[in-house]
């Protein structure tokens, strides 16, 4: 099996991001596992906006795209600006919604019998609420959400140390999260490969 993570930080691969160090304890867990796990940091990709799985030359989206596709397992990782996920998240979250009309081999939505989850970290409020529209985006598009499949770290209102600095590690609620998260994700993603969602009721016209 195969879990791919989607790091929507601002900062590009060469920088520090909290986040990608909150979603590497998912890492451990897959690793652990022996799930074949890779990492994206979007901000090292050229992603053209758009509503499509291809907006033509430049895009460098598709690269990205056929990750997913190969994926039983995706994560979607974003820090917290103003309350909300980051751009990135958003323009990730719309270039999946871009392929929604596509189907499998068996007719049904392209992102069946795959299986999502969340992971935000913050020095602000937010995490709830970014969790809840990145989790209903990927719900809405085909994705299956197993329960307690957001984890987050949110330090004090206001300017302060982030989740590295503030050795949000240490956090029991924070880790207890990831965890349930990272094995309820592995367990349903192998329910739905030794059981996949029938086809019966939810076959579609293809637009592939």
């Amino acid at each position: 099996m195969k879990a791919l993570l989607l790091n929507a930080s601002l900062k590009s691969g060469d920088e520090i991001s909290n986040t990608e160090s909150l979603m590497n304890e998912a890492v451990h867990i897959f690793n652990k596992n022996n799930i074949d796990t890779e990492m994206v940091r979007l901000a090292d990709y050229r992603i053209a906006y758009g509503v499509s799985a291809d907006e033509g030359e430049g895009d460098e989206w598709p690269e990205i795209f056929e990750k997913v596709k190969k994926a039983d397992i995706l994560i979607i990782g974003t820090p917290i600006w103003l309350g909300e996920k980051s751009s990135l998240a958003t323009q990730a979250i719309e270039r999946l919604y871009g392929a929604s009309g596509m189907t499998n081999e068996k007719g049904q939505y392209l992102f069946y019998n795959k299986v999502a989850g969340v992971v935000v970290t913050g020095t602000e409020d937010g995490a709830k609420h970014a969790s809840a529209s990145i989790l209903y985006g990927l719900s809405h598009i085909g994705f299956t959400l197993p329960p307690n499949v957001d984890t987050y770290w949110v330090g004090e209102a206001g300017p302060g140390p982030s989740y590295i600095e503030a050795e949000g590690n240490k956090n029991d609620f924070t880790m207890q999260h990831n965890k349930i998260m990272t094995y309820n994700l592995i367990h349903f993603a192998k329910l739905l490969k030794e059981h996949p969602i029938p086809t019966e009721g939810n076959v579609v016209e293809s637009n592939s």
